[in-house]
């Protein structure tokens, strides 16, 4: 009835060349977003800075580009 795919998730893998600036574990008190406030602090001094997650390690990292 319906086509290939439909009502699957679909697995999603993506290279990304980045160079992790800084760790942070998963676990931090509800309200408190060291992640994003370190990655903040970095944009504001020019860096482009994100925040990604580290499922296998259980942890938020902060991120730029590698510029390979």
């Amino acid at each position: 009835m319906g086509g290939a795919g439909q009502g699957r998730a679909a697995d999603v893998t993506a290279a990304i060349s980045a160079k992790v600036l800084e760790r942070f574990p998963a676990g931090s008190p509800r309200g408190s977003w060291p992640a994003e406030e370190y990655a903040a602090r970095c944009r504001a001094e020019g860096e482009p800075a994100t925040v990604v997650m580290d499922l296998e390690s259980d942890a938020f990292l902060v991120v730029v580009p590698s510029g390979d």
